[in-house]
Order: C-alpha cells, then sequence, then structure tokens
C-alpha cells in the first residue's frame, strides 16, 4: 500500500461478507418478523417516529405501485398500517434511513437469538485485528444503518469485531455515489481524505471518494455482481496488502 494512510474506511457488502448473505438471509428474515415487530413495539417512541417518517416518504412517493398500495392501505394510523410499503421498498432494495433503522432493530432480536450471525469472508477478522494491531484507525461506510453494521461485526463468524472500529456512517451522512459524503465522512474523522483508504465493491462509489480526495481498492470478491474495477486497482482479499 502507498504510505501515508492512516484509516481504513470500508464498506460491507460485496467487500467484508458476501452480497448473498443481505439479499439471502438478512432481508428475507426482515420482511418476514417485520409485522410482528411493529405490533409489538407499536408503544415504542422512536418506532412510531421511523414508522412517521416512512408515512411521509410513502405519501410523496410517485411509483405507481407505491401509489396503489397506499390506495389500499387502512384509514387508520396503527404501526402496521406501512407493513405493504415496508414489504414493497424492501422487495425493491429501497435505501431509505428510516427502513434501514426498522430492519436494523428487527435483526438485533435475530442476532441476539443466535438465528443471524455475520459471515465475514475468511480473511477479514484477521486482517481487522492486525490494522487495528499497527494502529491504523477502522471505520465502517454502508447503506445499512448504523445499527445493522453494528450487529454484523458484534455477531460475527469471527467473534465480536465491534471493538476494532471507531466511526461508523450510513446513509444519514450522505448517499455513497456523492463525493460530498466522503468528504463529510473525513471532517467527521477529523483527518484529511488523501489519509483514508476507502475499499468497496461499487465503481460509483470508489469514483465519488476519488473524487473527494480518498484513496480506494476495488473488492473482487466472488459472488459479487460487479467485477469491471474500471479504472480502479482491485483486491480478491485483504491479504494481498499489510498496512505501512
Amino acid at each position: 500500500m502507498k504510505t501515508g494512510i492512516s484509516h481504513y474506511l470500508l464498506d460491507i457488502e460485496g467487500t467484508t461478507c458476501p452480497v448473498s448473505f443481505v439479499t439471502g438471509t438478512l432481508f428475507p428474515y426482515a420482511s418476514d418478523q417485520m409485522g410482528a415487530f411493529l405490533e409489538r413495539n407499536q408503544h415504542q417512541d422512536r418506532v412510531l417516529k421511523l414508522v412517521e417518517e416512512l408515512e411521509e416518504e410513502w405519501k410523496d412517493d410517485p411509483h405507481p405501485e407505491a401509489v396503489a398500495l397506499r390506495a389500499e392501505a387502512p384509514d387508520e394510523c396503527v404501526p402496521w398500517r406501512v407493513l405493504p410499503y415496508l414489504h414493497w421498498l424492501m422487495a425493491h432494495d429501497r435505501k431509505l434511513t428510516a427502513l434501514k433503522e426498522l430492519q436494523g432493530m428487527v435483526w438485533e432480536q435475530g442476532y441476539a437469538s443466535g438465528e443471524l450471525v455475520g459471515p465475514l469472508f475468511s480473511d477479514v477478522p484477521a486482517a481487522l485485528r492486525r490494522w487495528r494491531a499497527a494502529g491504523k484507525v477502522l471505520a465502517v461506510y454502508s447503506s445499512g444503518s448504523v445499527k445493522a453494521q453494528q450487529l454484523l461485526y458484534r455477531h460475527s463468524n469471527g467473534g465480536d469485531l465491534g471493538e476494532l472500529f471507531s466511526h461508523w456512517f450510513d446513509t444519514r451522512c450522505g448517499q455513497k455515489q456523492t463525493s460530498a459524503s466522503y468528504t463529510a465522512i473525513a471532517a467527521a474523522m477529523a483527518v484529511e481524505p488523501d489519509r483514508i483508504l476507502f475499499i468497496s465493491d461499487t465503481v460509483g462509489e470508489l469514483q465519488a471518494a476519488t473524487d473527494a480526495g480518498m484513496k480506494v481498492l476495488f473488492s473482487l470478491r466472488e459472488g459479487n455482481p460487479q467485477s469491471d474495477p474500471g479504472a480502479f486497482t482491485s483486491i480478491i482479499n485483504f491479504n494481498e496488502f499489510c498496512s505501512d
């Protein structure tokens, strides 16, 4: 690696864990459990606030399918009124922050029960520990909520790795293909962008990070939908480079 890197900013899906875990395990689990979760937690302030955010999103959603669902929804303002819209959002992999937070709450129950375990790639746990021991600052930037990020690392197949990370970022700091998001992340970590290495499996995210002044690497993991790194250097696993 180039010298001068002090911070490692890591994507999750397709970078530290398989894409298939999110689409094949986490999303179906949240979809199956969401209705019961809303009913059990209908009096929790945080849940109600997120439901209200989703109601507002639903009112302004111009997609014909979302409009049709809204027309069929019951009039009473109960948390599970938004359930059909939630299922629709999950089926279309919409990146709404309120949705991601609710999913994180549902996944928390699954991790706590042992039904869910974060399947990190085999090289990841040792690499994270190695980088941290070398004095690197580790951070996460994922479209999943901060809660979902922390749950995955704290309940991973490599043990509890949550304490290795110093910073967690989700879409509340901005969209992942917008350079301003990476500028904001660098400011939040109080470090110059060129001292940050961002690793992701998505070329658009790497371009945005590059535009913000970060160093980047393209994660080329088995099963990733995007295999062309474009102009970026690719790595197959984290054993391909050492901390400097």
